[in-house]
């Protein structure tokens, strides 16, 4: 039976010993072949903490992994991404029947480089694993190859050109990786038009009712809740076909719904910036003349 709390991994040598894998041949940077790991764990944790970066290339797998309520089926080719400190789980048979590739980074590898920063600045680490990267066969080939030139050069003898030239590689599979989820997002363009629309309809019901009264502005985390998306994820669509970032549209409906009942009430500044959801109007005219230009008082008297 599986045990009920998170199993926290700290290391990758402790990640291999978990999976009986070899040895890492580097503390801090590995590369395994799934096709390695036979069975799952004979007690296997309801759920797992990792304290490195996971990037894995998954196909063809007989089991399921979970993320927060989500649940990924590997039966195509994906890559997901993972940070330190995310909660999942893997639930199947056993006997595992999988292939693929698993790059481990441990955040001391990329200290005091650039790096180190950066990688945090990539949303899709943040996004669920159901919103895992569909790759082509030549986008796949790209990555196994990076992977693989990863895995050879901490093979080598290390120099201290070693670290320099990894931690190069890491960011040209973070680049591809970045340029792959913007593909993906116009190559659906049916499902995330859907999606513009859903988000569209939410914030017009959300701004249409009480709401913004009784709750104040929706948060992105509760738009993107809504929509069953990760926050990091919508944003992310949202930028690839508007420009705009989800709180972004949240401010453009705000604004709206600000403009129309300035044109046509007669509510005072106070109360149309109450009914709008602040408590303070001063906010409320701040935020409409960083977005317009202008002053709500001033947009209302463009009307007489």
């Amino acid at each position: 039976m599986a045990n009920s709390q998170p199993h926290r991994i700290k290391s990758i040598s402790e990640f291999h010993e978990f999976r009986d894998l070899p040895k890492p041949e580097h503390p801090l940077v590995s590369v395994y072949n799934f096709a390695d790991i036979k069975y799952l764990n004979e007690n296997e944790p309801q759920s797992l903490i990792l304290d490195f970066y996971t990037i894995a290339l998954k196909r063809n797998a007989n089991a399921i992994m979970r993320y927060g309520q989500q649940e990924y089926d590997f039966k195509e080719g994906v890559l997901l991404f993972l940070s330190p400190g995310q909660v999942f789980s893997i639930e199947g048979n056993a006997e595992l029947q999988h292939s693929g590739w698993s790059l481990l980074i441990h955040p001391d590898f990329l200290w005091n480089t650039p790096l180190a920063q950066k990688i945090k600045q990539y949303e899709y680490f943040g996004y669920s694993v159901y919103e895992a990267l569909h790759l082509s066969d030549k986008e796949e080939k790209m990555i196994i190859d990076i992977i693989q030139n990863i895995r050879k050069e901490y093979q080598s003898n290390i120099d201290k050109f070693s670290q320099d030239v990894i931690i190069a590689q890491i960011e040209l599979l973070l680049t591809y990786s970045e340029r792959f989820y913007n593909r993906q997002f116009i190559t659906r363009k049916i499902s995330s038009h859907e999606i513009l629309s859903r988000l569209e309809k939410l914030l017009e019901d959300y701004f249409s009712s009480d709401s913004l009264a009784k709750k104040g502005l929706p948060t992105v985390q509760y738009i993107a809740e809504t929509l069953n998306l990760s926050p990091n994820y919508l944003s992310g669509l949202l930028k690839s076909l508007t420009g705009q970032s989800t709180q972004q549209h949240i401010h453009n409906k705000l604004i709206e719904k600000a403009k129309e009942k300035l044109s046509v009430t007669n509510l005072s500044i106070s109360e149309i910036a109450f009914e709008l959801g602040f408590e303070h109007h001063q906010s409320f005219s701040k935020l409409f003349k960083t977005k317009t230009n202008i002053s709500p008082l001033e947009f209302r008297q463009s009307f007489n």
